[in-house]
């Protein structure tokens, strides 16, 4: 009896893993599966969500490509038809060239900012997607953790809660690196066809 008093923590009972207690609870080894399934599916739609940009960034760069191949090449054109031609008749049919390079830019110029605007749009879905791993992924380790005494109502609510509440900031509207790209080649289209003038009627 002396041995007993003297060291009561050999009376006390074993306090079991949280992962055996999530074993033995119907309702929390559910929960933990339905988590587990969900946290992988997210991490799917975050794997689907970046090869989605990375094949848009690609489409964008064969556009860039296109654009100034377009325009190079219809310079070249241009000049070589313009020292077989007299300059009078073909400064007269200037605008026909010039029409063409304009639609052809406008063209490409509306498609890149499609691009791009497709591009911001699977960004943020992107960002949301892995907001919501980092939420679910948190709740796994405290429901591990925790185990039995893990409250299931109050985390799950937590959760539906910080999803639905989730607001996006509010940023005021500034000029982007989108706005420059657009600008840029409007410029680029704005002095092509500049040079064609010159070049036809020089």
């Amino acid at each position: 009896m002396a041995d007993q008093s003297s060291n009561p923590s050999i009376m006390v009972p074993k306090q079991p893993h949280p992962l055996h207690q999530i074993a033995e609870t119907p309702t929390h080894r559910l929960l933990l599966k339905q988590w587990l399934k969900e946290e992988e599916l997210i991490l799917n739609r975050v794997s689907l969500k970046e090869t989605q940009i990375d094949s848009v960034r690609k489409e964008i760069t064969q556009l860039y490509t296109f654009f100034f191949l377009f325009h190079s090449i219809s310079l070249l054109l241009l000049f070589n038809s313009s020292s077989n031609d007299p300059p009078t008749g073909a400064c007269h049919r200037s605008w026909i060239p010039s029409l063409c390079s304009l639609l052809c830019s406008m063209g490409i110029i509306w498609a890149v900012r499609y691009k791009t605007d497709v591009e911001g749009h699977l960004e943020k879905l992107l960002e949301r997607e892995k907001e919501d791993g980092k939420l679910l992924a948190k709740c796994v380790e405290e429901l591990k953790k925790k185990g039995v005494e893990f409250d299931l109502l109050k985390e799950v609510d937590a959760l539906r809660r910080a999803k639905s509440l989730r607001v996006e900031a509010k940023v005021v509207r500034k000029w982007s690196a989108r706005d420059f790209v657009t600008l840029f080649f409007f410029t680029v289209s704005c002095l092509v066809l500049g040079l064609t003038r010159v070049i036809l009627c020089s």
